[in-house]
């Protein structure tokens, strides 16, 4: 866990710095391929998903530990022939992961975040999911297992394989030669993230694009389809909690409210998007029939609203450097108390995002909780140990937050509702 933070902290500023780099260069050519409040709705998902993988908030059924102790068939060191194996073995689960999420209804439910966004830029690689409570998949790696690969080479090609699927995410890269045949390249990627029927569920690969291949999921990058990106049943809302769990909330609703019991069980198991009949009928859903005809999910907003969506994003990520440099030392339980802040934090500003007038109270509340942890600690989290300014800075921003929350939401959310009012007697 320790390890894991520092190693974030380390990666992640590369993560903002090669974005913009993306932003410079689209302005240099005049394009659009970034738009504000969806980029930081994809870092805030980001942010979501680190905290709850470095507070190990899951369950996994088999461990890699228990499945090399029980069928290795040799005890081998870490060399370099080895890691190689083990990341080919890694990306070959990764692969069928993959497909798995993109073909079955409940695994859909961990992956939905990730293609949710409808720009393809290097923010929404970072649309991570927080949903994948239950690891069932740690059962593909048992080739690395029978060879005794062990379990410190996976730990640390895992997170170096993650990272390493960030770079692709572009539109301003083009099609890179004889690279096209063996790894995955932003041409793949744009096509596995479009949802026209040409690329649906297509180039499912990580880091070598063969598998797909191999497996019969491959598809080039046509010229004369452009991509269109996003989810077939958008999700308009820039909440990245709401947008992990709106799928699964989709397949509760529908197993209670169809009427066949066969229906209410195989839900879960049929291919992603498969609904009951009755269901559809009686409860339609929003769906993209025609991909190049309709309008992205978009909220009104102001330049100053924008920034502050960044300054919003950017303080929770100051709050995350402290807690990865110190999580440590921060301890049982805070560091849950800390990543339930983080949370509730994020939850409250993307709201606000939605324009929803709520915001305000969510940020208040948000607030109230924050200086409560300022006073019953006396710094934020032990602050003062290691940083003694920390906790003055912490203060700052959530009173001066509750203050830029109220005007928004007063200013242009309300102002903004009350324009759309038609006045009586007025067709």
């Amino acid at each position: 866990m320790e390890t894991y933070g520092k190693l974030l902290n380390i990666t992640v500023p590369f993560f903002f710095f090669f974005f913009f780099i993306e932003k410079i260069v689209e302005w240099r050519k005049g394009l659009q391929v970034i738009r504000g409040l969806d980029s930081v709705s994809s870092f805030s998902s980001g942010i979501t998903n680190v905290v709850k993988d470095i507070l190990g908030i899951g369950i996994t059924i088999l461990t890699y530990q228990w499945l090399v102790n029980k069928i290795a068939i040799f005890s081998i060191q870490s060399t370099i022939a080895i890691y190689i194996i083990a990341f080919i073995v890694i990306d070959f689960q990764g692969y069928w992961v993959h497909r798995w999420c993109h073909k079955i209804n409940f695994f859909w439910t961990y992956h939905v975040i990730h293609h949710s966004s409808e720009e393809f830029n290097l923010s929404c690689a970072l649309r991570q999911s927080i949903s994948n409570f239950i690891n069932f998949f740690t059962f593909l790696l048992i080739p690395a297992a029978l060879l005794g690969v062990p379990t410190t080479v996976i730990a640390i090609l895992a997170p170096l394989h993650l990272f390493l699927q960030y770079w692709y995410h572009t539109q301003l890269i083009n099609k890179m030669g004889f690279l096209e045949h063996i790894i995955v390249t932003p041409s793949h990627h744009r096509v596995h993230h479009a949802i026209n029927k040409e690329y649906m569920d297509k180039n499912l690969g990580q880091i070598f694009i063969f598998w797909d291949k191999l497996f019969g999921t491959f598809q080039q990058e046509l010229k004369e389809v452009t991509p269109v990106y996003g989810v077939t049943r958008p999700v308009k809302t820039w909440n990245p909690v709401k947008i992990n769990f709106i799928h699964f909330w989709l397949l509760i609703k529908d197993a209670w409210r169809t009427e066949k019991w066969k229906d209410k069980l195989r839900i879960w198991f049929m291919p992603t998007g498969w609904r009951p009949d009755d269901v559809k009928k009686n409860y339609p859903v929003d769906y993209i029939s025609d991909v190049y005809h309709y309008n992205k999910f978009d909220t009104p907003a102001s330049k100053t609203f924008i920034a502050w969506s960044w300054v919003q994003m950017f303080f929770n990520y100051f709050l995350l450097v402290y807690f990865f440099a110190f999580i440590a030392q921060i301890g049982t339980p805070h560091i849950f108390y800390f990543g339930g802040f983080i949370f509730i934090s994020i939850y409250a500003y993307t709201e606000l995002m939605d324009r929803n007038r709520n915001a305000l109270y969510l940020e208040i509340v948000k607030s109230v909780i924050g200086l409560f942890v300022i006073y019953y600690y006396g710094d934020w989290f032990f602050s003062s140990q290691h940083w003694p300014w920390y906790h003055y800075a912490v203060v700052a921003y959530l009173v001066i937050s509750v203050f830029a929350v109220g005007y928004f939401v007063f200013n242009e959310i309300s102002s903004d509702e009350k324009s759309q009012i038609i006045p009586s007697g007025i067709n």
